[in-house]
C-alpha cells in the first residue's frame, strides 16, 4: 500500500568544516501524482558521494551548490510505482539523480532504465555505475593505461579506488593502493589481488613507502586523495608519467587553503602529464564499460563490496563518514524494497 507522505533530507545549514548532523534536515512531504509524461518512483537504494561536500558550499563550481531548505540530490535506483509515459511501465528499475528522498515523480526523460538481470539493482550506483565508469574512463581515456604500467591508487578500498586497482590488474599491470587502514589492506591484497598495500597512516613516510613499493617508478597515478599523497606520487613517478586526477578529498573539509605539493617542478623534468577529468564527459563509454565489466567479473577478475546502511535517516551519517574513512567500497543508503513495488 502506498504511504501519504514522503520523507527526505533537506539542507538546513552550509558545512564549515567536516558536515555535522546539524547541516541537515529529516522532512515529510505528500508523496506526489505524476502527471501526464511523467513516472512516480519509489526509491530502493542512494548513493552518497565525496563530490557532495562541495555542493553544500556556496562556491562556483562545475555542478550548482544544493541550496538552503531543498531537498539534496544525488544518484538513486528506484522502481516505477505508476507511469503516465510509454516508455516506463510499473516495476521497472530506473537510475536517477532524485536521491536523498524516498519518493519523486518527475519527467520520464529524467530516469534511465537499468537491467536487473546484470547484477543487484545497487550496483548500478557503484561497480556498474558511474563510479565504475570513473574508474574505467580515468585510467584507460586519461591516464592512457598500458599493459605492464606500474599503477599506484590512493584511497584504493574506496568505490572508485577499488575498481581502478582490479581494471589496472585485468589488464596486467602491476598495482599498489594507499588505504588507512590493515582491515583495507588485507581486502586489497587477500580479496582484489592488488600486488601491494600501504597503509598511510601507519607507514614511517608516504614518499618512502612509495618508493620502496616502486623501485622502478610509477607509469600511472590514479588520484583520489590529492595532498600528500599527489606529492609522494609526484617524488617516485617516471619520465612520461601519467596522473588521473579523480578526487581531492583531503581538502574536501578545508577551512582555509591548504599547501600544495613543494616537488611541483618534477613536473618539467620528467615531462609528466596531469589531468583532471569528470564521468560525465565519458558517458559515451557505457556500452563498452558494461562489457568489460560483465566479462572480469564473470572471470572472477572483478569483485566489489558494499557498506550499506539503513533507512533515509541514517543518510546524513552515511555521508558524513564518507571522510572518516569508515567504509570500504560504495557507500549506499537502502531507502526502500529490492523487490518489485506493488
Amino acid at each position: 500500500m502506498q504511504p501519504q507522505n514522503s520523507r527526505e533530507i533537506r539542507l538546513k545549514h552550509r558545512a564549515v568544516g567536516l558536515p555535522s548532523a546539524s547541516d541537515f534536515e529529516l522532512t515529510e512531504t505528500p508523496v506526489p501524482t505524476p502527471h501526464e509524461g511523467q513516472v512516480l518512483v519509489r526509491n530502493s537504494y542512494i548513493s552518497v558521494d565525496p563530490y557532495m561536500r562541495g555542493r553544500m558550499t556556496e562556491q562556483k563550481s562545475y555542478v550548482p551548490p544544493f541550496q538552503i531548505g531543498e531537498p539534496l540530490t544525488g544518484g538513486a535506483i528506484g522502481q516505477v510505482v505508476a507511469s503516465k509515459s510509454a516508455s516506463f511501465a510499473p516495476g521497472d528499475c530506473v537510475q536517477s539523480m532524485y536521491g536523498w528522498r524516498e519518493w519523486y515523480a518527475c519527467d520520464a526523460r529524467e530516469v534511465q532504465k537499468i537491467d536487473p538481470t546484470l547484477g543487484p539493482i545497487q550496483s548500478y550506483l557503484g561497480a556498474l555505475g558511474m563510479t565504475g565508469l570513473t574508474a574505467y574512463a580515468g585510467l584507460l581515456v586519461i591516464a592512457q593505461l598500458k599493459h605492464g604500467d606500474r599503477v599506484f591508487v590512493s584511497a584504493a578500498s574506496g568505490a572508485v579506488g577499488a575498481i581502478a586497482c582490479q581494471i589496472a590488474k585485468a589488464k596486467g599491470c602491476y598495482v599498489v593502493g594507499s588505504v588507512g587502514s590493515e582491515a583495507k589492506a588485507a581486502y586489497l591484497t587477500q580479496e582484489l589481488g592488488v600486488d601491494q598495500a600501504i597503509n598511510y597512516k601507519t607507514t614511517d613516510g608516504l614518499t618512502n613507502a612509495v618508493a620502496a613499493a616502486f623501485p622502478d617508478g610509477i607509469d600511472v597515478y590514479f588520484d583520489n586523495v590529492g595532498g600528500a599523497h599527489l606529492q609522494a606520487a609526484l617524488a617516485n613517478m617516471r619520465q612520461f608519467g601519467r596522473i588521473a586526477a579523480c578526487g581531492m578529498i583531503a581538502q574536501y573539509n578545508a577551512t582555509e587553503p591548504l599547501p600544495g605539493p613543494n616537488n611541483l617542478g618534477n613536473i618539467i623534468g620528467l615531462r609528466l602529464s596531469i589531468r583532471g577529468f569528470l564521468v560525465g564527459d565519458h558517458l559515451g563509454l557505457h556500452s563498452q564499460f558494461l562489457g568489460d565489466m560483465a566479462r572480469w567479473h564473470g572471470e572472477g577478475k572483478m569483485k566489489w563490496r558494499e557498506t550499506i546502511s539503513n533507512g533515509i535517516e541514517s543518510a546524513p551519517d552515511a555521508f558524513i563518514g564518507l571522510f572518516k574513512g569508515e567504509h570500504i567500497g560504495k557507500v549506499l543508503v537502502r531507502v526502500g524494497p529490492d523487490e518489485a513495488v506493488k
